[in-house]
């Protein structure tokens, strides 16, 4: 754990903060999915899902290999047509919970001091999905509005922690890794923004950005 000196000190070493998405700005939960599901009477979901997984279904998803109508397709086709497009819907949408309002106006005040950044893996469905919440939660049209540049996985047709989006988002965005402070909730994703160097921070259930001394004014 690093102390509030070497904490002051990295964050007067950076110009750049890169932020992930679920679990540091938006609250979600696979599990909703699951239990959506099976109120709808689908039984052995964690078989279908494992199933999904071998058939790369969802890393296809988030790399917009598949549409969105696609994806719907082949879950309705593992499951028999039982349940509806529009459920199917329903139940993927139902991941994504609420965004941390204090951590989405902590963004405010940081904007003020650094260049923010997103990086996502997400989907054509979620983005939708969470921009809608955002809307309706905090009356903001887009998430993109809260950063220099946001990249989505589904877009650049790249996700994490393939280091080939890190470098991407580099290029792109015109900034350096050694300059970059890049939040995550996964350790594989960090580990991969360690080795191009970036600064990083992992952030544990029980952290929230605005809370982080290396955040804070």
């Amino acid at each position: 754990m690093q102390n509030f000196a070497s904490y002051f000190i990295m964050m007067n070493s950076i110009d750049n903060i890169l932020f992930d998405l679920g679990k540091v700005l938006l609250n979600f939960n696979n599990d909703n999915a699951k239990n959506y599901f099976k109120r709808l009477g689908v039984e052995n979901y964690e078989v279908h899902v494992i199933e999904l997984h071998a058939q790369n279904v969802f890393n296809k998803l988030e790399k917009g290999e598949l549409s969105a109508e696609q994806f719907i397709k082949e879950i309705s086709k593992k499951l028999n047509g039982l349940v509806s497009d529009t459920e199917i819907q329903n139940a993927w949408n139902s991941i994504l919970m609420d965004y941390r309002t204090e951590s989405m106006k902590h963004l405010e005040k940081l904007k003020k001091r650094y260049s923010l950044y997103l990086l996502s893996n997400t989907n054509i469905l979620h983005h939708e999905q969470f921009n809608s919440l955002l809307f309706n939660q905090l009356q903001v049209t887009s998430l993109d509005s809260y950063f220099t540049k946001a990249y989505y996985s589904h877009q650049t047709g790249m996700r994490k922690p393939d280091k080939k989006i890190y470098e991407f988002v580099l290029n792109d965005a015109g900034i350096k890794a050694e300059r970059t402070l890049f939040i995550d909730d996964l350790p594989e994703n960090i580990a991969t923004a360690q080795m191009l160097g970036f600064q990083t921070h992992l952030l544990l259930p029980e952290e929230r950005i605005e809370n982080l001394k290396s955040l804070s004014f």
